[in-house]
């Protein structure tokens, strides 16, 4: 029955469906993100789909569907395959046999071009505010409707919406207000990047950036400090010491508010 096929897809049991997302390495074994979060790992670099998984797409694929007329593989987050995983894609996708391989990501541009050449694009447009807050309150959470900047973090996709809820409640309040009304004092401000660092995984530390991101430019409109936390997301990338990171960029920040204020 539909139902029946729902649950057993909902719950990864079918034999034709192989549902690939973005993994961690922890102590040799790869694990999701939610994993991670349950086990309480402190996450040094952002989940990755893996050059092993994409090896396991092509051995799911390498036997006919056992119930459905063609095998399907979704891949979550397409756009944080590394290089070598996209590669060792290409032959698959070239010759799928009986199978439909989706690719999800935020556009075509966070796909290596010979991956987006040897597929179909399919857009998904945004959901009304109307429909978010349909599907946010029938997936039991209705809380975030009381929060607009989540709401247009996630512009549209309530799914999105969902995982920055989940990850500004890894953050405190108290940390959190500092951060969007920055200390006077460079010991203050000295004194915030060390609390990011220690208490904060670097992937949250991302999340905090793209929030503060949408935080400044709402209320202040100044290019200048997106792109110093732009700037700050490339370093984190790049593996610099996180609280060198936060202490360059928040004293940026800090020093650009002062000017202009001294401007106005």
């Amino acid at each position: 029955t539909p139902h029946s096929l729902h649950q057993r897809i909902h719950q990864g049991n079918h034999p034709d469906l192989l549902w690939v997302e973005p993994t961690y390495l922890h102590q040799g074994k790869r694990i999701s993100s939610s994993e991670a979060a349950e086990l309480g790992l402190k996450r040094k670099s952002p989940p990755e789909i893996r050059l092993e998984q994409v090896r396991e797409i092509a051995r799911f694929l390498s036997r006919p569907p056992l119930e459905a007329s063609r095998s399907v593989v979704v891949v979550e987050q397409a756009d944080s395959m590394a290089e070598s995983a996209a590669n060792g894609l290409l032959k698959t996708l070239e010759e799928p046999g009986k199978a439909t391989i989706i690719l999800l990501a935020p556009n075509t541009e966070s796909l290596l071009p010979t991956l987006v050449s040897r597929c179909q694009r399919i857009p998904f447009q945004r959901l009304s505010s109307e429909a978010v807050a349909q599907v946010l309150t029938q997936a039991g959470h209705a809380e975030i409707l009381q929060h607009p900047e989540i709401l247009a973090l996630a512009q549209g996709s309530p799914g999105e919406a969902i995982v920055h809820w989940q990850q500004l409640q890894t953050i405190s309040p108290e940390l959190l207000n500092e951060t969007t009304q920055l200390p006077n004092t460079l010991r203050g401000v000295l004194d915030l990047a060390r609390r990011i660092a220690q208490t904060l995984d670097t992937e949250t530390q991302l999340w905090l950036v793209t929030y503060l991101q949408h935080h400044y430019w709402q209320t202040q409109r100044q290019p200048e400090q997106l792109k110093h936390l732009e700037n700050a997301r490339r370093y984190l990338l790049q593996f610099v010491q996180p609280r060198l990171v936060w202490e360059v960029t928040l004293g940026r920040m800090q020093k650009f508010n002062q000017e202009a204020s001294f401007v106005r």
